[in-house]
């Protein structure tokens, strides 16, 4: 019986090494980061919001749902936002 499925190439590659080019310093402080998070999650869910308007049937239910999550996601965000730095 003949094989169906290949057997993987041999790993002779070198391992994979990040770019350096987006790499977040090791010093950055918490509420720098959860900062812009939330303001790239918001960017997303206005993004993801505009793109549904131009969208019918299942594929706008499926940007929409996309927004929702990444509006749940900013949420959290902000939510350890407030609890790393409290406003009061």
């Amino acid at each position: 019986m003949d094989k169906l499925i290949p057997d993987p190439p041999l790993n002779t590659t070198k391992p994979y090494n990040p770019s350096h080019m987006f790499m977040i310093t090791p010093d950055m402080n918490t509420e720098t980061l959860l900062a812009h998070a939330c303001e790239s999650l918001a960017s997303a869910s206005v993004l993801a919001s505009d793109f549904a308007t131009y969208l019918t049937g299942p594929q706008r239910s499926t940007a929409l749902a996309i927004a929702q999550i990444v509006m749940l996601a900013e949420l959290a965000v902000n939510r350890a936002l407030d609890i790393v730095d409290p406003q009061e």
